[in-house]
């Protein structure tokens, strides 16, 4: 098996040689079990034939059993044969579907984003539906080839008869594939559009689910449901598409296949007339005529599955082949927790400066909440180093120097809009399940009351986003989270905007008391976490502007006062 890294530098067409080549057992024994299948299958007008042939000419009772021996012989391979190919195939098929889902997974779930331009949506669809028709080629080349050798015995036997139907089968078989080989290229095409646009229709509903509180806050949703319809008509109308072109295929595939078989027993009639094959050679070459349809329809059908899972193998590559935005470096900040912001200019952000030191609880007032959000955004290292200027210290160390798993280890954001999750209010304040500042926590950001209310306790639990809590619940859980983290320097982003005042005034003592002699800095309005804090500093026009106590700035700046006054 690939690395990691060679895996993401493939295009489509070898992640479908990589699915063959990790399964080449399997298919082995799939295409041998479904190659007697069809083996058996084609015997079976054979027998038929023979059988014919020989009793009308001993008319015993002892050739009547063995043909009836026989027959019971190929039933009975026909049965186990595909019970077990199938069986084989399909675990196959699954298990190779698992492991491009669990990669493509891991693709979008690395703490490095990847320069790749596609919604959570759509990257989901790739981790589904794509994957699991990406590995349907497990079960397409063994399908092929036992429909093959189905038609190579159908072919020999009639050649046995008479050469001119062997051959017949034979340039059939040729003229039907060459036709739908040229119409399987549209399929692929069409239904490749038809992902991409179920997968962005499939991104517009994450997006609606994700604002649907805010949506009916201030009317939205019908405007937003009207922007949904139209991405999803445009995917109606290629499934639409897609279909037409199937059922074209279809149609074609099994028109052709119908006439082969009527040109086969049209000529076998022929031969009989004409006294050149027997009666018995006769039965046989009309049962092979309508025996041979099925692995025709299967072997014509093939192409067609082969371009569907090379489109969405080309689909799965835009994730696995994106290159991340940015390289992180190898070291590890030095000890102590200092963070340093030195002339940082990104969005709105004009020369950002300043420190906060080892242990310190600093608040930033931000008279713009755009600059905060920025701010936030370098910080978390959303924003690859090379894409701003100036530089950012963890530990003494800048931040693109850093492994970005030490950053993690070391620096934790908590955006404002932190992400709920469905399970328990334990497994979404704890995650890993360590479980060490878990009550600590719970009582600094005040959920003890949503604990207390409900008899399962830290066990309640908790609907997909958080929909069974209310807007300041589901923010405390998210600073719970952020506080049971204990990371050794932690920013917080806005933690208390959905909380009463009262609230707000004892989580500010909370976090200042749980967090002394760690790091911290608040990026907040709040007049009860700016007045917790050691220092305040003011970012105004993207700079520091001023810089002291809460009451101080207070006492003698009116601007100040103004913007953080309630």
């Amino acid at each position: 098996m690939k690395t990691p890294d060679t895996e993401r530098s493939r295009p489509g067409a070898a992640i479908l040689r990589t699915a063959l080549r990790r399964n080449v057992g399997a298919m082995i024994a799939g295409t041998v079990l479904m190659g007697l299948y069809q083996a058996a299958e084609t015997a079976f007008p054979i027998a038929l034939g023979l059988i014919v042939e020989h009793t009308m000419q001993d008319r015993s009772l002892g050739s009547l059993g063995i043909s009836i021996g026989s027959l019971a012989v190929i039933i009975t391979t026909v049965s186990l044969s595909w019970r077990f190919g199938m069986r084989v195939l399909q675990k196959a098929n699954t298990t190779e579907a698992h492991r491009w889902r669990v990669r493509v997974a891991a693709c979008g779930l690395q703490p490095v984003a990847r320069d790749v331009d596609l919604k959570s949506g759509e990257i989901l669809t790739i981790a589904t539906e794509d994957a699991d028709q990406t590995a349907d080629i497990i079960e397409v080349v063994p399908l092929l080839i036992s429909s093959l050798v189905a038609v190579a015995v159908a072919a020999v036997a009639l050649s046995l008869a008479d050469l001119r139907l062997g051959l017949l089968v034979i340039v059939g078989t040729v003229a039907i594939l060459s036709v739908l080989a040229v119409m399987s290229k549209r399929i692929g095409a069409s239904t490749q559009e038809q992902q991409a646009r179920v997968a962005r229709a499939g991104a517009k509903v994450a997006d609606l689910i994700i604002g649907l509180r805010p949506l009916h806050g201030f009317g939205g949703n019908h405007a937003a449901f009207g922007s949904y319809r139209r991405v999803s008509t445009d995917a109606k109308r290629q499934a639409i598409t897609v279909a037409r072109v199937n059922g074209v295929y279809a149609g074609t595939a099994l028109a052709l296949n119908a006439v082969l078989a009527a040109a086969v027993s049209l000529t076998a009639g022929w031969l009989a007339f004409e006294g050149r094959i027997s009666i018995g050679e006769l039965v046989m070459a009309v049962g092979l005529a309508q025996f041979i349809m099925e692995p025709l329809k299967m072997f014509s059908e093939m192409p067609k599955y082969v371009m569907i899972a090379r489109a969405s193998a080309e689909r799965m590559a835009l994730v696995l082949t994106a290159r991340p935005v940015t390289t992180p470096g190898p070291e590890h900040p030095e000890p102590g927790g200092s963070l340093e912001v030195d002339g940082v200019r990104h969005g709105t952000l004009q020369g950002a400066t300043f420190t906060v030191t080892a242990g310190e609880f600093v608040a930033i007032a931000a008279y713009q909440p755009r600059a905060a959000a920025d701010l936030a955004a370098v910080l978390a290292v959303n924003v690859a180093p090379h894409a701003y200027e100036g530089v950012v210290r963890v530990g003494g160390r800048e931040i693109a120097e850093l492994s970005i798993e030490s950053v993690r280890e070391h620096l934790l954001v908590n955006p404002y809009d932190g992400e709920i999750f469905a399970g328990t209010l334990r497994t979404n304040i704890d995650p890993s399940g360590t479980g060490r500042t878990i009550e600590a926590a719970v009582e600094a950001s005040m959920l003890t009351d949503v604990v207390a209310l409900h008899r399962e306790g830290l066990d309640y639990a908790i609907r997909d986003r958080g929909a069974n809590l209310s807007g300041g619940q589901r923010q405390r859980l998210s600073l719970a989270r952020a506080l049971a983290a204990d990371a050794e320097v932690l920013v917080l982003h806005d933690p208390t905007t959905a909380v009463d005042a009262v609230t707000e005034q004892l989580i500010a003592r909370n976090v200042a008391k749980l967090r002394k002699g760690r790091t911290t800095l608040v990026l907040t309005s709040s007049p009860a976490l700016l007045d917790a804090a050691d220092r305040v500093l003011v970012l105004d026009a993207g700079v520091i502007t001023a810089e002291d106590t809460h009451r101080n700035l207070l006492a003698g700046d009116e601007a100040y006062c103004r913007a953080v006054a309630r």
